[in-house]
């Protein structure tokens, strides 16, 4: 069993893994709704970053100690460890929408003009809203002991249940954001935190690793089409035509378009390999 999707220290596990996995206890996971704008998702309590969470998100805790949070999150089942301070428990409020723009922010007082503190969010941030008025939705902000309203543009948000039409444009709105290993923000983003953002967009169930992706998505064959992916060992592009494609990558430090012969040759040449599979996702099967 991959152990990037098996929720069990050893000692405890999710109750779900009883019969598959040998562990001191089974516990029903406990969820917790992620307050910080992102936070990082390690490999152990002081390990390193595997992936990142974003406000909104639902993490599915199986254990803590020493202020740590061990556990699944609920959008693809990726295991690992959370700061829980940065976690809210037994949340109240279910988002209601998310942020559509690349970037946004959260200001403490609605107004174009207006003074106030200002808070970053990333493309794919959940929130609650609680009203609407000239321009400005009021959102609810929970974090720690802070309970308060804040502001954020209309035009940035859509509604959480929004299905995206073409999951190259959603990639296209993150162009120019840096690499980052483990990413999965406008802040910052990797390979495949591009391309999961990109297809979960879209309704279409994604992993959140390159390899995992890999695996789940149906094999194409043919010409390139818009929305394809290109698959290398521990890499992933998607296709926006013929004979380009996008990514996250670390030969740019950022997400760029890269004609599609020349990543492959680039790629091949550095030491990383051929393309090892040309993928097409079934769009349209929801998450």
């Amino acid at each position: 069993m991959d152990k990037r999707l098996t929720p069990s220290t050893g000692k405890v596990a999710a109750a779900h893994l009883r019969g598959l996995v040998t562990a001191d206890r089974f516990v029903e996971p406990t969820p917790y709704r992620v307050a910080m704008v992102v936070t990082d998702l390690l490999s152990g309590p002081q390990g390193t970053r595997e992936r990142q969470l974003l406000r909104g998100e639902v993490v599915n805790v199986v254990h803590t100690i020493n202020g740590m949070a061990f556990g699944y999150t609920e959008k693809d089942g990726y295991v690992g460890w959370v700061d829980i301070g940065d976690l809210l428990s037994h949340p109240k409020q279910t988002p209601t929408h998310s942020v559509f723009a690349a970037r946004s922010y959260a200001k403490t007082t609605p107004g174009l003009k207006t003074m106030g503190h200002v808070t970053p969010l990333s493309f794919g941030t959940r929130l609650v809203v609680l009203s609407e008025d000239d321009g400005w939705s009021r959102i609810a902000w929970d974090g720690g002991q802070i309970t308060r309203d804040l502001y954020v543009p209309n035009q940035h948000l859509t509604p959480i249940d929004t299905i995206e039409p073409d999951a190259a444009s959603v990639a296209e709105r993150l162009i120019g954001t840096p690499y980052l290993w483990g990413g999965n923000s406008s802040f910052g983003i990797d390979c495949s935190g591009l391309v999961q953002a990109a297809l979960m967009a879209c309704g279409t169930a994604c992993p959140g690793d390159s390899d995992l992706q890999e695996a789940a998505l149906p094999d194409a064959t043919g010409v390139y089409q818009r929305g394809d992916l290109l698959f290398w060992k521990g890499h992933v592009a998607l296709v926006t035509d013929t004979h380009t494609m996008i990514h996250a990558n670390a030969h740019h430090m950022a997400v760029a378009y890269e004609p599609v012969t020349e990543a492959i040759t680039r790629i091949q040449t550095q030491g990383d390999g051929p393309v090892t599979s040309h993928k097409r996702p079934n769009y349209g099967a929801q998450t």
